[in-house]
């Protein structure tokens, strides 16, 4: 092997050479010139220079850089030797942040400072032009013709890559020269650069330790505290500037709302979506409308937004679009049009691809996936962009507007969250499949109807949801209360500032009725037969069907089983809203029961899912329908006219026993008498409903039923008021300006008294102010009782006269609850939405509690969320003490302190159930991942944010003590569990291809299948079709369309049980993917950026802080 030159490979590596020079040559002097040194190659060379008496080491710095700053100011280049030295200071406190975290490197690293200080070695930067010459010269003393020198010159810096310390070091080239005259000019050479270098002296060095974690700074357990929130919440602690600035005329610029637009926008591109949960009278849509003209300013001009939303919010949607100036790059479109969008040929709208933003406004009512409504959205907001703008990210923007996200568990949010975040592969770190998340949350979910006890289900509804919240609400939603407002100085002020102010809300306040006997026999008698004994056969004929025509109703015995059961839950709801309204629902069944046996005894049976056929039987046009039928046959086989021979025996002998049944319930019913709930009402109108609490003497009344509303306002026109307003949806786009002027206190124009008490109902829940009432009753509870909250939002807004809110609820009686166990309904899903999102009041049971911030006991109070209190923190440090909000944001990264573990002994013991006693908190990132660690030599484990602040938290006054000396152990536990985790999550593949539903498993196995036939039948399944196979996998293991694999797993078990001929697969998975836009996606997946293609490389995480505890 010739010695003479080295390359770091085969064991000829600059290192050894370097060895064997200072062990066996009396080496004096050691001079090196490089481009570039890291510390880590001193501390590689450190322990063979204990007995070279002269080290002199000359660096050099990026003088590109500070020619080109030069230049940009139109300055001629001279060199500062301040700025040489504070460059190069710079770079090596930034080696020193990159360096390995452990005992040996952090004594190598004091040791290179305490060589300066002491004066063994003497760096130099130079600064004049870019070194990038390499040079070693060793010489002994006296260094003449007579003595050994040596020089070694070629590509290596003074690095661990250049010296070859490792394995796969840089492959370098470097020559060893031994001649006098070729050492001798080294050294002239080096002299002449040395002179004109600028000299790091010891004060020069202090600056540099002050630079790293090294410092000799006394740091506090509050600095720590503080640099954790600055650097966790990064720019959002800087608040929106422009402000007034950008509102139109007749809006103020609440500070909340302005946050709440810096927030939301970059959770938007952070994320592709998010949801925005402010409680209701918050201003959401002034919120989301800022955001959407940030937006475009952002993507460019060419922008084009959807707005989706309901009917009712239509007016109020495009007034504010219009005044902020942006309407030219907005469409709307109301909930039941969405398929205008997907049959692409409509005047009005433009195809899926080409929308770049898309806002859901009432969004919780897309929460159930097997809707036709949630597919039609869900292809609308998957589907990739044509083309993009300055945002060049192919996935659209998705905006979600709702003051109740959470509607009945927890499939509701995770269905909202995929409207933007592929449920197999989300951007959210540490939950890259959702679907795995979700998966024990449901279960959990539909076991709680088996807790009896009050107290165990709210603690079971908590286990549930506060995962949910700080895995998944703390990135993807933006929710703040009243209370959270009230909480906060600077929002608070602002409000009052404005002249605003938030009323308290009163109650429920309960108010029940009672039966008299005879009542209370037939109501008992009626939820037994409503419950227990009706078979409901009127709704489930095709469940009785001949099999010969079993294809015209897939799932039919399922598809039966949920008509009934939606019936049956209609009759109870009827029941408890009102005698007048389950009167009329029982007359109805029994009529329309009676019609269908009547069809049997005519031998002919009309199945037509598609028109209502007792409105033609009502109206007495039998020869009509059946004209309507056939016609209906012709493209829809399954509207039909059977024959009585085409059902099962069972079917008419189950209607007729039914008939039976609904014949008593409605002569029983016809004698019920006085409904006690109506007597109690008007009872309580004057006593309850209009005292003294009542302001502006309005009244607002909620009813899940139409019958119910119309009986009401019945009932007080006879008491003698002419002041009632009864609305439902048939009328109320007729009557919306009469309910403005008499019951909207933000009307622009002179206020009504006309009407002072309105009836209505659902249909006024959302998108209408009622506010100048303060008094609200809801006359019966919705099964989905989250719409409570809608309700309250009506009265409970930004605007009212009103100090306090009274609301009233009308509880079921101890009967019916006892069997249908509404109560408990109520409680599951209020407490999971308080759990997960937190609310203002309470709603619905004194029993109920809400949750306290993230991980505290429930308390009967108004909640307040503890993240934005934490945040406000450091806003509050931003605005008022800048320099040492700056002091602590610019402490160096691997920043350390010691503690006592007794400080937070009890917050130890609920977070990881012990003491923290020679345990270290750590704070772990890279560029994709963070998380906060509690470890120690054994042990690791991974907590949350909320957990990891109540640990970090310190006052002011806490004292350090020291840092302890065998912590390097633990901190290296901390940083192999974020590896384990990061290696798990971000880069085995692109995406799950395990953890698979057993839809998903069966919609693999049958495309995977259609692929293997390829070799065999080439022309059927074409390469163009197979791409568009591999395009449909892609799409089930990413989780983009939820509807798809279910289709495409509907189509596998027909296969598997009719075993069609592969041409009509071909052509019914074809009729599916044409649905979606397979060959688009396909399209895009090849034009995939090359940066995405490019195999990922992991990044040591950084530490960030780190506090160990004695």
């Amino acid at each position: 092997m010739n010695t003479k030159f080295f390359t770091n490979r085969n064991n000829n590596s600059l290192i050894d050479k370097f060895k064997g020079i200072f062990e066996f040559q009396n080496i004096h002097y050691f001079d090196a010139l490089v481009g570039y040194f890291r510390a880590s190659g001193y501390f590689k060379l450190r322990p063979f220079l204990d007995n070279v008496s002269e080290i002199r080491i000359l660096v050099g710095i990026n003088a590109d850089e500070l020619i080109a700053n030069a230049k940009r100011k139109g300055q001629l280049y001279l060199e500062n030797p301040e700025s040489t030295k504070e460059e190069y200071l710079n770079f090596v406190s930034k080696d020193i942040e990159k360096a390995s975290y452990d005992a040996i490197t952090e004594k190598s690293i004091v040791q290179f400072i305490d060589d300066i200080i002491s004066g063994k070695v003497k760096v130099r930067a130079y600064g004049q032009k870019n070194l990038h010459s390499k040079i070693y010269i060793f010489k002994p003393k006296p260094f003449n013709q007579h003595t050994t020198g040596s020089v070694i010159t070629g590509s290596s810096n003074l690095t661990d890559a250049g010296l070859g310390t490792y394995d796969n070091s840089n492959y370098e080239f470097n020559v060893l020269l031994n001649d006098f005259c070729d050492v001798q000019f080294a050294t002239e050479e080096f002299e002449e650069l040395w002179e004109d270098s600028s000299e790091l002296i010891p004060a020069d060095i202090q600056r540099l330790k002050e630079k790293t974690y090294l410092a000799d700074e006394n740091l506090k357990p509050y600095d720590l505290f503080l640099k954790m929130l600055i650097e966790y919440f990064g720019d959002s602690v800087i608040r929106d500037k422009v402000g007034n600035l950008t509102l139109p005329d007749g809006y103020t610029n609440l500070q909340y709302q302005a946050d709440a637009v810096v927030e939301g926008f970059h959770k938007l591109m952070k994320h592709n979506g998010f949801i925005l949960a402010d409680v209701v009278g918050l201003g959401k849509t002034i919120i989301a409308t800022r955001i959407i003209k940030k937006y475009i300013e952002k993507n460019g001009y060419n922008t084009k937004v959807l707005i989706v939303y309901p009917n009712a919010l239509e007016v109020n949607w495009k007034t504010t679009i219009k005044d902020f100036g942006i309407a030219n790059y907005v469409h709307f479109i109301s909930n039941g049009s969405l398929h205008k969008i997907i049959e692409g040929n409509h005047i009005n709208y433009l195809k899926p691809e080409d929308y770049d933003l898309i806002i859901v406004d009432e969004a919780h009512k897309f929460r159930t996936s097997s809707t036709h409504m949630y597919g039609l959205l869900e292809l609308i907001c998957k589907t990739p962009r044509a083309t993009v703008g300055n945002d060049i990210d192919r996935k659209k923007k998705v905006m979600l507007i709702t003051a109740t996200p959470l509607n009945n568990k927890p499939e509701d949010i995770a269905n909202q969250v995929y409207l933007f975040q592929d449920s197999r592969k989300s951007t959210l770190e540490g939950v890259p499949n959702l679907q795995s998340f979700f998966a024990d949350k449901i279960e959990m979910y539909k076991k709680l109807y088996l807790i009896k006890d009050h107290h165990q289900l709210v603690a079971k509804v908590k286990e549930i949801y506060e995962p949910i919240r700080e895995k998944i609400f703390t990135e993807l939603v933006i929710r703040r209360t009243r209370a959270d407002i009230k909480k906060i100085p600077r929002y608070y002020e602002d409000i009052v500032a404005q002249g605003m102010t938030f009323p308290n809300v009163i109650g429920p306040n309960k108010i029940e009725y009672q039966f008299n006997d005879y009542q209370e026999k037939v109501f008992f008698e009626t939820v037994s037969a409503i419950i227990d004994s009706l078979g409901y056969f009127r709704y489930r004929a095709i469940e009785f069907i001949d099999p010969k025509h079993a294809d015209l109703y897939d799932n039919a015995t399922l598809i039966s089983q949920q008509l009934s059961m939606i019936m049956k839950t209609q009759l109870v709801k009827r029941l408890e809203s009102s005698f007048q309204a389950f009167k009329k629902s029982i007359y109805r069944f029994y009529i329309s029961n009676q019609r269908m046996i009547d069809m049997f005894e005519k031998d002919q049976v009309f199945i037509a899912p598609d028109i209502d056929i007792n409105k033609f039987l009502d109206d007495g046009k039998d020869e009509q329908l059946i004209e309507k039928i056939e016609e209906l046959s012709k493209e829809s086989p399954n509207n039909q006219i059977f024959k009585a021979k085409d059902f099962s025996p069972e079917l008419l002998e189950g209607l007729r026993k039914d008939q039976e049944i609904l014949e008593d319930l409605y002569h029983k019913w016809e004698n019920i008498g006085d409904d006690p709930k109506t007597k109690k009402f008007l009872s309580e109108i004057d006593k309850t409903f209009f005292n003294t609490k009542n302001v502006e003497k309005k009244l607002v009344i909620f009813s899940e039923s139409k019958e119910t509303v119309e009986y009401l306002a019945e009932k007080l026109q006879e008491a003698g008021r002419t002041d009632v307003l009864a609305i439902s949806a048939s009328n109320s786009k007729q009557r919306f300006a009469t309910i403005r002027k008499n019951f909207d206190a933000n009307y622009p124009d002179k206020h009504e008294n006309n009407f002072n008490i309105i009836i209505t109902t659902e249909v006024l829940a959302e998108g209408i102010n009622l506010h100048r009432s303060n008094v609200l009753l809801n006359y019966d509870i919705p099964w989905n009782a989250t719409k409570l909250m809608q309700r309250i939002g009506r009265v409970n807004r930004i605007g009212t006269k009103a100090s306090e809110i009274f609301i009233y609820n009308f509880y079921p009686t101890a009967q019916s609850n006892d069997l249908i166990k509404l109560n408990e309904k109520a409680l599951k899903k209020l407490q999971g939405f308080h759990s997960a999102f937190s609310e203002d009041s309470k709603i619905y049971s004194e029993e109920e509690q809400l949750i306290e911030g993230t991980l505290g006991n429930l308390q009967p109070q108004e909640e307040v969320d503890e993240r934005l209190q934490y945040l406000e923190l450091v806003r509050d440090l931003f605005e008022n003490n800048f320099k040492e909000y700056k002091r602590i944001k610019n402490l160096p990264l691997k920043s350390r302190v010691g503690r006592l573990a007794t400080v937070k002994e009890k917050e130890s013991k609920e977070i990881i159930g012990q003491s923290l006693e020679n345990a270290v908190l750590c704070y772990l990132r890279n560029k994709i991942k963070e998380g906060f660690y509690v470890a120690n030599n054994k042990n690791c484990v991974e907590i949350t944010f909320y957990q990891a602040v109540k640990l970090f938290e310190a006052t002011k006054k806490e004292k350090p003590t020291n840092v302890l000396e065998d912590h390097f152990g633990a901190v290296s536990n901390a940083l192999e569990q974020f590896k384990k985790v990061y290696n798990t999550v971000y880069s085995t593949e692109d995406y799950d291809t395990s953890n698979l539903s057993v839809q998903e498993r069966n919609a693999v196995l049958f495309l995977n299948s259609l692929k293997d036939l390829q070799r065999n039948f080439p022309q059927e399944l074409s390469d163009d079709f197979i791409e568009l196979i591999d395009a449909s996998l892609r799409i089930i293991y990413m989780g983009v369309f939820r509807k798809f694999r279910n289709e495409i797993a509907t189509l596998a078990a027909k296969q598997k049980k009719k075993k069609m001929p592969l041409a009509k697969v071909i052509v019914e998975l074809n009729l599916i993917m044409n649905k979606y836009p397979i060959a688009n996606i396909a399209r895009l997946d090849a034009l995939r950026t090359e940066e995405e293609q490019q195999p990922k490389i992991f990044e040591e995480p950084k530490i960030v802080i780190t506090e160990t505890f004695s």
